[in-house]
């Protein structure tokens, strides 16, 4: 006996998916049946993913998108559902870090870190939202399945980290945010919840765990190693799933212990 998650006939926009967690999430999520809509600045990257995607048998889409840019949001989700459908999953993913002591902290790098994480995390939650939303109204009772909107924060916006201050900041106004779009479209049909990742090994990161602090840094993590975005899969497509109707403004550490 087995037990599978089928997210056949559904529609995902994975925003950041040129980066190495994105792409992961938008592999999954195909794999489990989803039709992915791939959304980021690197046009030329996400066309190589949806070429890979789609030669393993999924079914992908290509969309820009500049999630600091309401113009760009508005016509990335308008695209998105007309070459593709209305939208049932929205993956939060795109984000920006940047390392440095409060003390160099320019306003420029505090606002760029907030207008991507946080502002632009909120302003595509809300745009796919009122899609949703709308969809549901006037429905016959059964006829609208429900959405899943899943934020991707950070174990550093529960546990802030050294260099990592306004970051930390950015992703814990995500995690609240996540609990308030929880509380205000859960009745309404829409599942909000978040994931804080631990250190992943990605692209944006490798270069790092190569230098001394790096390497100091791993000498304390409980099991002294990194996830790899793989390490993710069967919890995005939980909570992706009609399955997980019930679980709503769930904030799930996947850190392999680092917040405990």
């Amino acid at each position: 006996m087995s037990y599978t998650l089928d997210l056949s006939g559904r529609v995902a926009l994975i925003t950041g998916a040129s980066g190495d967690l994105g792409a992961q999430f938008a592999r999954t999520l195909a794999r489990a049946g989803a039709a992915v809509v791939l959304a980021g600045r690197q046009i030329e990257t996400l066309k190589t993913l949806r070429s890979e995607i789609e030669g393993a048998g999924g079914d992908a889409h290509v969309v820009g998108l500049e999630v600091d840019d309401p113009d760009s949001i508005a016509a990335a989700v308008a695209h998105a559902e007309t070459e593709v459908g209305p939208i049932d999953i929205l993956v939060n993913n795109a984000g920006l870090s940047r390392s440095q002591k409060l003390l160099d902290v320019q306003p420029e790098d505090f606002d760029a870190l907030f207008a991507v994480n946080t502002r632009g995390a909120f302003f595509v939650a809300q745009a796919v939202a009122k899609r949703m939303l709308a969809r549901a109204q006037g429905l016959a009772p059964g006829t609208f399945a429900g959405g899943r909107i899943v934020n991707v924060a950070s174990m550093a916006g529960l546990r802030v980290i050294g260099r990592l201050g306004v970051y930390a900041m950015s992703k814990a106004a995500v995690i609240h945010m996540t609990r308030a779009m929880a509380l205000e479209w859960g009745p309404k049909g829409i599942n909000v919840n978040a994931i804080c990742p631990g250190y992943i090994d990605t692209d944006l990161n490798r270069h790092y765990w190569s230098t001394e602090p790096g390497r100091e840094l791993l000498d304390v993590l409980p099991r002294k190693r990194l996830g790899q975005p793989q390490d993710l899969d069967s919890l995005i497509v939980m909570l992706c799933a009609r399955e997980s109707h019930y679980l709503n403004g769930a904030i799930i550490q996947a850190d392999d212990g680092f917040g405990v």
